[in-house]
C-alpha cells in the first residue's frame, strides 16, 4: 500500500466533493433555470441586438400556428426528434442553428439565425430548461 501525505488525499477528497456538489462535467447538467427562460421566452425581443422573442413565433397553444411550429409538448417531439439525440441537445441545437431540425411543413431560413450569437450561453440554457418543461 502507497501512503499518501494527508493533505494530498483531503485535496482529492474535497475537489471530488466540489465537483459532485457542482455536478461535475455533465453536458446534461447546464444548469439553466426554467423561470428565467420561461421570462426570457414570453418577451417580445431578447438581448441587446433586439432578437425576436419565441412568442413572437411560436404559441402554446397545442395546433396554434404562428410563424413557426406550436412548442405544446414541445419536449415529448424532441425526445425523439433525433434517433439518440437526447431532448436537451436538440432544443439547444435548435436554438443555436435553427435549421438545423426543420419540423415537417416549415422552410428553412424562417426562424431568426442569430440567437447563438445574440444570446448568453446563459440566456439559451435558460430557455432551453424552460422548454424542457413543454411537455
Amino acid at each position: 500500500m502507497v501512503k499518501r501525505p494527508l493533505n494530498l488525499v483531503t485535496a482529492i477528497i474535497v475537489l471530488c466533493a466540489l465537483l459532485v456538489a457542482c455536478g461535475g462535467t455533465d453536458a446534461a447538467s447546464d444548469g439553466g433555470d426554467a423561470g428565467r427562460g420561461e421570462k426570457l421566452y414570453k418577451q417580445t425581443v431578447i438581448g441587446p441586438n433586439a432578437a425576436p422573442g419565441c412568442i413572437t413565433c411560436h404559441s402554446l397553444e397545442p395546433g396554434k400556428v404562428l410563424i413557426g411550429p406550436s412548442h405544446a409538448g414541445l419536449t415529448t417531439k424532441a425526445e425523439t426528434a433525433v434517433s439518440g439525440m437526447p431532448a436537451q441537445d436538440y432544443l439547444k441545437e435548435s436554438i443555436i442553428n435553427p435549421d438545423s431540425h426543420l419540423v415537417e411543413g416549415f422552410s428553412a431560413g424562417i426562424m431568426y439565425q442569430n440567437y447563438g450569437k445574440d444570446l448568453t450561453e446563459g440566456e439559451i440554457d435558460d430557455l432551453v430548461a424552460f422548454l424542457l418543461t413543454l411537455k
